[in-house]
């Protein structure tokens, strides 16, 4: 069964990291990647771009809005994913254990529903 893991962090507490600790946890997020395509749990993932980048539509009664950055003002943003394939949701989180983003925000797990 396909899992999206969703990696959210505080995006303001990541950019006052320092250029050593950004780049350490870089290369925790690169491991965590190799160790998911060598185990063959990774299914596709990246990173996505601040929230200052994002642009979010909504249509209301027929008229359609656009406006810059996310929809809602939260603590912490969406900063990337993962695709799985794992066995069922215990394995799963399992694997998501193994995470850095479980140390420095949250992560969340939702099965991918697949329609032919």
């Amino acid at each position: 069964m396909k899992y999206m893991l969703l990696i959210y962090e505080n995006e303001s507490a990541s950019s006052q990291r320092s250029e050593a600790e950004n780049d350490r946890v870089l290369k925790e997020y690169f491991a965590f990647s190799a160790e998911l395509r060598q185990r063959g749990f990774n299914r596709g993932g990246d990173e996505l771009g601040p929230t200052w980048t994002a642009t979010t539509l909504r249509e209301r009664d027929g008229a359609l809005s656009i406006t810059d950055g996310p929809f809602a003002e939260t603590k912490e943003q969406l900063g990337g994913y993962f695709i799985l394939e794992c066995a069922d949701l215990n394995e799963a989180i399992e694997v998501a254990k193994l995470c850095p983003a479980a140390r420095y925000g949250s992560l969340e797990l939702r099965p991918i529903i697949e329609h032919e």
